[in-house]
């Protein structure tokens, strides 16, 4: 009768996995995930070929690159979905230690094929980037910390989840890869805020995120060029962000038609970096209204489903795979308008890049784990006393 009253769903003894996890999974951000990968690869039979043809590589081998990381990052996003709370956090910290590690190894073992930022392992038939799979796991591995922090003589989390976020960023700025440090530190500050960090320690960390991005203005010629490059009033219309603005306007609202855009002649990264720019000039603003309309509904639905979850560890792990994943596709399109500097951030499973869809597949999973339904009342319940 408790659990009539109170939603909750019943445990069925004896219930399969599969339909068991058919009946509690987030059905719609599931969706949309699919249709995501869906507009990635349309978007990819327009963008990938002229890149093929300078490379002289077959027109659509980078179309079935992605259709095979893409088929790898979906098994891999349903296989993590199926695992309880429990085995995702198993899972992470083993990953994390594994990627932290190959992290570390990078100045030795990786190389930067020639875009000057030591990134990737290079494996001959393909290249792997440890970052993409340390912020899935590092952001459940922090939310770890902090939930046991919360708890009576429990570790001091927080600051060892403080030591770990900085130890990684300053790694990943020395590379330089300004942008993957920002995701893990924006990651890992809306879980402090949620887990109920003083206002004034928030302040002094956004002091000390604003003194870190002046010294690296001064002392690095990397990010001080793409900041000058966003304040600058004039945009060369020869760079990236000049073929990207002209795309988008081009465009307008229903685009040129399909296969007539030019972009794709011009841009390197156009099947990474700037696909939306792609987007927007071939299928207009009525694409991009669908694909942030994807985004927005993963990220809002989540957060929607994790704020009736009682356990702080599920609550703050959740949060954070959906802040870093909205984020990071914001920013993505943030460049393409030159609302942010350049970063050089894909575009969640949009994109093309093994590493990227392989590693989101996994932060969605974790996602959709942590997003099922539970035998439990509310949280609302527990705080006014009924779920007691």
């Amino acid at each position: 009768m408790t659990e009539m009253v109170y939603g909750a769903i019943p445990v069925r003894d004896g219930e399969p996995v599969i339909p068991k996890w058919w009946r509690t999974i987030d059905k719609l951000t599931l969706s949309c995930i699919l249709g995501l990968f869906g507009v990635g690869l349309l978007l990819g039979f327009a963008a990938s070929p002229p890149l093929a043809e300078r490379n002289n590589l077959p027109p659509f081998y980078y179309v079935q690159r992605q259709a095979f990381f893409g088929i790898l990052a979906m098994a891999a996003m349903l296989a993590s979905s199926m695992m309880t709370p429990h085995m995702v956090r198993r899972l992470a910290v083993i990953g994390f230690i594994g990627t932290f590690i190959s992290l570390a190894m990078l100045p030795v073992l990786g190389t930067d094929f020639g875009k000057g930022a030591v990134r990737w392992y290079s494996l001959g038939f393909a290249s792997v980037q440890p970052s993409e799979f340390l912020k899935p796991v590092f952001i459940v591995v922090a939310a770890w910390m902090m939930a046991a922090a919360q708890e009576v003589n429990g570790p001091p989390g927080r600051m060892l989840s403080f030591v770990l976020m900085g130890t990684i960023v300053t790694m990943l700025v020395l590379q330089p890869d300004f942008g993957q440090a920002s995701l893990i530190l924006f990651g890992w500050g809306v879980m402090y805020f949620v887990a109920g960090a003083p206002l004034v320690l928030l302040s002094g960390i956004a002091g000390l995120v604003v003194l870190g991005g002046t010294l690296a203005y001064q002392n690095s010629q990397h990010f001080a060029r793409r900041i000058d490059g966003f304040l600058s009033q004039d945009v060369d219309p020869t760079t990236q962000l000049g073929y990207a603005a002209n795309a988008i306007r081009e465009g307008g609202f229903f685009g040129v038609g399909i296969g007539e855009g030019q972009v794709k002649m011009s841009l390197p990264d156009a099947h990474t970096d700037f696909i939306i720019a792609v987007a927007a000039e071939e299928y207009g603003l009525v694409l991009v209204l669908i694909i942030i309309a994807l985004y927005s509904t993963v990220v809002l639905r989540s957060f929607t489903r994790l704020m009736r979850e009682r356990d702080p560890f599920i609550r703050l792990a959740g949060t954070g795979l959906a802040a870093i994943f909205g984020v990071q596709a914001m920013i993505n399109m943030g460049v393409a308008v030159r609302l942010l500097p350049a970063k050089g951030m894909t575009l969640p499973f949009v994109s093309y890049g093994g590493s990227s869809l392989i590693a989101g597949g996994i932060a969605v999973g974790m996602l959709l784990a942590f997003t099922r339904s539970r035998p439990q009342g509310e949280i609302g319940d527990l705080l006014s006393g009924r779920g007691r």
